[in-house]
């Protein structure tokens, strides 16, 4: 019975890689974001048509920014971990607004940081 009233903590293992995967998603991003779609030469260069590695990646990335799938993600994951904390649910919301807090989806993922927060307070899930 004391089991089924612990808070959801990761243990130590899953908080090291969960801090390393947002440290990992914050630099994805800041590459993305700097060297990628801000840069004017590559930008000048994708638009010129050359065929340079880096114009699909940057395409994708403003797709995606453009219609705030890092945020979106990040709220449903933020929600789902809500509802049912786990650390995967943890890992892709977390993952999701690193990306999107770098790349233009400030407000979305700043509120799935808030509701990831709120999922500390919930109660450990105990399968039966």
């Amino acid at each position: 019975m004391a089991n089924a009233m612990r808070l959801f903590r990761p243990s130590l293992r899953a908080a090291l890689a969960l801090g390393a995967l947002g440290l990992a998603a914050l630099g994805g991003g800041l590459y993305l974001r700097y060297l990628v779609i801000e840069d004017s030469v590559v930008g000048l260069a994708c638009a010129a048509g050359s065929r340079v590695m880096i114009c699909n990646p940057r395409q994708l990335a403003i797709a995606l920014f453009t219609n705030s799938a890092f945020g979106i993600t990040a709220i449903i994951a933020a929600a789902l971990n809500l509802l049912r904390p786990s650390v995967v649910f943890l890992a892709v919301a977390l993952v999701a607004a690193g990306f999107g807090i770098v790349l233009y989806n400030v407000a979305l993922s700043g509120v799935a940081i808030g509701v990831l927060t709120l999922g500390f307070a919930r109660r450990e899930f105990e399968p039966e």
